[in-house]
């Protein structure tokens, strides 16, 4: 009697093993592997031998003798999705969206579906989760109604494939690609096997027929896109969105993008009328008039444009054990900082619990803001209000120097902009500027402005 084979897939990565193993030796994850039915595992072989034998034997040519593509984008609308896209959206590309629920995917690409209808565009909206009477009710509030846009709420991949094939649409929208599943893949709809499939079928309609998908993918609790990891390796961008959802406020990052740049941030504000392109940043993440001991501002860069935070420490005795907590900003920077005014300033800083937060909800990702950290924590330790007209630049290193920060002219042009007059940097600014500039080399002499 011929033994049995058995096959088991991770449901986190789509590693596969013929045997069960506790941890995933890919991905790192627990209790993930599961074991494959017999008719998974024969659908697993006809597909792989299938793509192996219809494939034609590839010619290589000299790269000299390639033809560039002339990439033609068009607006979608929103500058602000534009701006993370690389320009506009690419023909033929394939975009997938992650982020957690409520912070407005859905609301977002129906709003652009609706302003590419306006604009003479034929849109097709595919939802799994929703009927098309709760989209038309989202549609009437965005002033997304328009007879370019069709909507199909459908979850079987072989219905959406006939109607796009049926008629000529050039914009389509998965909502979401979890809630799809193909009849010819016996797994459950949101497994590894069926994601996969799926994505590759959708990235082949986009390559052949030139229409640019958008994909709404679903987030793991650690807030990485749900399913195999190979889904982010096949599209061609890939866009988070990240905000509370206490907020107004959305921030839309590009994490992969093959077509455009991954340093820019599009920012976005959600009213009634849905989520709308952020018109002015002044303001929206600090209060001037409300500035109390233990906060100073900064200037972050957000991809090319500068925004002005205010940063936020509270210092007190601990009772036990201290405690470093910070929201907003790296938790092992913060260690990184404490320890050294511990040891430059004789901070007694051990026995004192300090959190930190950043206003607003963004996330700072860059160096620039340890100055205004450590002038808020300094401020807070001493309970002496920092001037509201005072901004603070630069990166602290581990012997205790201030060092430069990038685009400081850029900075220094929206602090101008912005109505304030002082900043304290780490070097002389090399273009000319109406900001009163105070060097501060290292961290001693950031007391001389407290």
């Amino acid at each position: 009697m011929a033994k049995k084979k058995t096959l088991f897939e991770c449901q986190a990565c789509g590693f596969q093993s013929p045997r069960w193993m506790g941890k995933c030796t890919s991905c790192d994850q627990w209790e993930t592997m599961i074991e494959l039915s017999a008719d998974q595992i024969k659908f697993l072989k006809e597909t792989s031998s299938s793509s192996a034998s219809g494939s034609a034997i590839p010619k290589a040519k000299p790269i000299t003798q390639i033809e560039e593509d002339n990439i033609i984008r068009f607006t979608s609308g929103s500058g602000e999705l534009d701006l993370v896209l690389g320009g506009g959206i690419v023909p033929g590309s394939l975009t997938l969206i992650g982020g957690s629920p409520g912070v407005g995917k859905s609301t977002l690409l129906l709003k652009i579906a609706g302003n590419l209808a306006r604009a003479s565009k034929k849109v097709l909206y595919v939802s799994g989760e929703e009927s098309a009477g709760q989209i038309k009710l989202r549609a009437n509030r965005l002033d997304a109604n328009h007879e370019n846009l069709f909507l199909l709420p459908e979850i079987n991949l072989g219905s959406v494939l006939s109607e796009i094939g049926n008629h000529a649409y050039e914009l389509i929208v998965i909502d979401s690609i979890q809630t799809l599943y193909s009849d010819e893949n016996p797994s459950a709809p949101g497994s590894v096997t069926q994601v996969r499939m799926i994505t590759f079928e959708l990235m082949r309609i986009a390559k052949s027929l030139q229409i640019p998908i958008f994909i709404i993918g679903h987030i793991t609790k650690d807030g990485s896109i749900a399913g195999p990891r190979v889904l982010e390796h096949m599209v061609d961008t890939v866009l988070y969105f990240e905000g509370d959802t206490n907020s107004d406020l959305r921030l839309l990052r590009g994490f992969k993008n093959r077509f455009g740049a991954t340093n820019e941030v599009g920012i976005f504000e959600m009213n009634k009328e849905g989520l709308n392109d952020a018109k002015s940043m002044a303001g929206k993440f600090f209060n001037k008039d409300h500035l109390q001991s233990g906060s100073a501002l900064t200037v972050i860069m957000e991809g090319s444009r500068p925004i002005i935070v205010e940063v936020q420490a509270l210092v007190s005795e601990s009772y036990g054990h201290p405690k470093r907590s910070s929201t907003g900003f790296d938790n092992n920077r913060l260690g990184m900082l404490l320890a050294l005014l511990e040891k430059k300033l004789d901070l007694p800083l051990g026995t004192y619990d300090v959190f930190i937060n950043v206003s607003g909800g963004i996330k700072i990702h860059e160096p620039s803001a340890d100055l205004a950290i450590i002038a808020a924590i300094l401020s807070s330790y001493r309970d002496r209000k920092l001037s509201a007209e005072t901004l603070f630049l630069g990166e602290v290193s581990l012997t205790g120097e201030i060092r430069e920060v990038s685009g400081l002219a850029q900075r220094l042009k929206e602090i101008a902009t912005q109505g304030f007059t002082k900043a304290v940097i780490p070097n002389k600014p090399l273009e000319k500027t109406n900001v009163k500039c105070f060097i501060a080399d290292e961290v001693s002499k950031v007391v001389e402005w407290m």
